[in-house]
């Protein structure tokens, strides 16, 4: 079980209660309060990892608390903020006062869940809040001896050096919004920036064709200017996570602001240059979202110009050994846990698995075992209780116990269907009878689970 702390600020008792039997069940250790005076006294208190704050509380809304923590040093732990009445410029505000990330209620419970692993793995970075103190140590993930990651090393070492846009393709977990953090943080460091500039993500799944313009150009209404992510990410980094889930509209606003290199916000008059350096990640080649229609052909080669291919972490199992003792030191280092180190036949039964999460599956099991404790040496059979790995001679499916609920659920759902694809030859018609789901919802299933069904019918 996870001993991350998170508090949760809303001033909506059903809320309150909602949130915090969620994170509990998935192991959080959760404290609420229901205004801004009872979430700083909280603070005071203890500080807590993460922390999901409300906008709209009757005291004082919790953009000015988040400032209030800025000014006064004591925002070191990411925040993300909630509201039910969320716009473009409550969410760049938001952003640009430390704020990790932004929630519109209703809230999707597998998206917050999502999102407080995301927040949590990523750690609080001072810089983007404007804390002067040295921000934490982010995971290290180029480790290992294989020609695989030496080319990595080197590949994102000359992106460093380039200004040019950049795709980055793997499947989830393999540490691709690491990776192009790494390369921001190199390009900054070259040159010397006296100020810190920013890496915005954009995750493409979150616009809508409807909010799609206002999200990305900002706005302007009566005088009042609102930034949208193109204006935030100036003299730095917009990275979008998926590209090939950006909606159309969305994909024509973004690639005209490009290839003219400005662009006006909703409702103004004033061309705003676009100063950012676009950089995107996506689970499968573009060639092919843009033959199925999914992606525009000029904004790929937009957002192409150099590619680098993130490997699955089973395709490199070697690295493994290496990979545990740097997920370890982070952990000691920068979290306090108890140094612990894996034996060999530890390290052997972990090469020997799939890791269909990849790098960050991997993180989360080292995680585990540390908060687990216990005597400094990790063995095989410890692994295999964490792992509770079950096998049955007929399926062989491996039941993940290592994983929180949702994301173990997510992993049998993906190994029913590969099977089910496999008996019913891939034709997706048999396939949703069995399943009993309609085809648009079992493609829309099959493609959140990463399953490639041109692989499965091979």
């Amino acid at each position: 079980m996870s001993s991350r702390s998170v508090l949760v600020v809303d001033d909506e008792p059903d809320i309150r209660l909602l949130l915090q039997e969620i994170l509990e069940d998935e192991g959080y250790a959760v404290s609420v309060a229901d205004s801004a005076k009872a979430a700083q006294t909280c603070i005071d208190e203890q500080t807590p990892d993460l922390v999901l704050l409300d906008i709209w509380m009757p005291d004082t809304d919790g953009i000015s608390l988040l400032k209030s923590w800025r000014q006064s040093g004591e925002l070191r732990f990411p925040v993300i903020m909630i509201s039910g009445h969320g716009t473009v410029e409550t969410a760049v505000e938001a952003t640009r006062h430390g704020a990790v990330d932004f929630i519109e209620k209703p809230v999707s419970l597998a998206k917050l869940l999502l999102n407080v692993e995301k927040a949590l793995a990523e750690g609080f970075d001072d810089s983007a809040a404007g804390v002067s103190s040295a921000p934490a140590k982010r995971l290290p993930l180029l480790l290992g001896d294989s020609e695989y990651v030496k080319q990595l090393q080197e590949q994102l070492e000359e992106q460093a050096t380039r200004s040019s846009s950049l795709l980055l393709i793997g499947e989830p977990g393999s540490g691709r919004v690491l990776f192009a953090q790494h390369v921001h943080d190199r390009e900054m460091s070259d040159n010397r920036s006296s100020s810190p500039r920013p890496f915005i993500q954009l995750r493409c799944d979150t616009l809508s064709s409807a909010n799609s313009h206002k999200e990305l150009l900002g706005e302007e209404n009566n005088g009042t200017i609102s930034m949208g992510f193109l204006e935030s990410a100036a003299d730095g980094t917009l990275f979008l996570t998926d590209i090939e889930m950006l909606p159309v509209s969305a994909q024509q606003c973004l690639r005209q602001a490009a290839e003219q290199q400005g662009f006006v916000r909703v409702g103004g008059s004033v061309r705003v240059p676009f100063r950012a350096r676009l950089m995107a990640s996506s689970r499968t080649e573009l060639s092919s979202q843009v033959k199925q229609g999914v992606l525009d052909p000029a904004l790929t080669r937009l957002v192409s110009a150099s590619t680098v291919n993130i490997k699955p972490l089973r395709d490199h199992l070697e690295d493994i050994p290496a990979l545990l003792e740097g997920f370890v030191d982070w952990h000691v280092q920068e979290e306090g846990m108890a140094y612990r180190h894996f034996s060999v036949g530890a390290q052997n039964k972990l090469r020997n698995l799939d890791w269909p999460g990849n790098l960050l599956e991997l993180k989360n099991l080292v995680q585990r075992l540390l908060l687990l404790g216990g005597s400094v040496s990790i063995e095989a059979a410890e692994v295999g209780n964490a792992l509770g790995i079950v096998a049955n001679s007929d399926t062989m499916t491996l039941l993940r116990y290592d994983l929180p609920l949702r994301e173990a659920r997510a992993d049998f759902e993906r190994q029913y269907l590969i099977r089910c694809l496999t008996e019913t030859q891939g034709n997706i018609g048999d396939l949703a009878k069995h399943v009993g789901m309609e085809r648009t919802h079992l493609y829309r299933k099959l493609r959140s689970l990463n399953i490639d069904l041109d692989k499965v019918r091979e």
